[in-house]
């Protein structure tokens, strides 16, 4: 689609992919990007009627709601904001488990649910979920992780079917380990969030609905489309 004129409602919007999503979407012209966040005190000094600061915890439905009230003329959603625990299924604390699949899972129903309808009012446009490569193969490290973004993969199928006809693109995102504060204490390559932003951008405008982005992410995705088996012995 085209991004120029476009309104953007992007969750986990303050920090690594997020921030880098924001400069590549003002490279393509758009009219408005609600940058929602917690934290929204980090946009006070560049809020303007083209950024628009946003408070909100998208595992609230409350919260949810009154964005979407406030944000009617979103025509392209990005679902970025995610949580991340590690540890093992078996003995990690349940908590923190279930703060995964709250999030990544539940908190990214609740903004297609708010915005899909909206999108289609507006005359279509795109949702965008963040995946990862770890949605088609566990880390066993991330098993918390992995599975809300395994649930958040059919999440996607799903609505890309649901919302056929409607006038809304549904791309799935599948980064590989991107250098983000997230994931700041592992030693493993990772790749520049300014490079998975342009290629996100770059996959919504023209309306790639599987997004791979990154080399990493590129090379990953060939092995599980040739043989999802030996991707989970990699991740394993």
């Amino acid at each position: 689609m085209k991004l120029n004129n476009a309104t953007i409602f992007l969750t986990g919007a303050n920090r690594g992919i997020g921030h880098a999503l924001i400069e590549q979407l003002r490279q393509h012209g758009v009219r408005r990007i609600y940058a929602a966040t917690r934290k929204p005190e980090a946009f006070k000094d560049i809020a303007s009627d083209s950024l628009v600061p946003l408070k909100l915890d998208i595992t609230d439905r409350r919260q949810v709601q009154a964005v979407a009230a406030q944000a009617h003329d979103t025509t392209v959603l990005i679902n970025n904001a995610g949580a991340l625990a590690f540890g093992s299924l078996l003995d990690s604390p349940l908590e923190l488990i279930m703060r995964d699949m709250d999030t990544n899972y539940f908190g990214t129903l609740h903004m297609v649910r708010a915005f899909a309808p909206m999108i289609a009012q507006n005359g279509g446009g795109a949702i965008a979920n963040l995946l990862s490569l770890v949605s088609l193969a566990s880390m066993p490290s991330l098993g918390g992780y992995s599975a809300s973004k395994a649930a958040l993969f059919s999440l996607t199928q799903a609505i890309r079917a649901e919302l056929t006809g409607k006038g809304i693109v549904v791309h799935g995102v599948y980064p590989g380990a991107v250098d983000t504060e997230m994931i700041a204490g592992l030693t493993l390559p990772k790749a520049n969030p300014a490079e998975v932003a342009a290629a996100i951008v770059g996959g919504i405008a023209n309306d790639v609905e599987d997004i791979y982005p990154g080399s990493m992410a590129q090379e990953m995705s060939q092995v599980w489309l040739q043989n999802p088996k030996q991707l989970e012995a990699r991740f394993g």
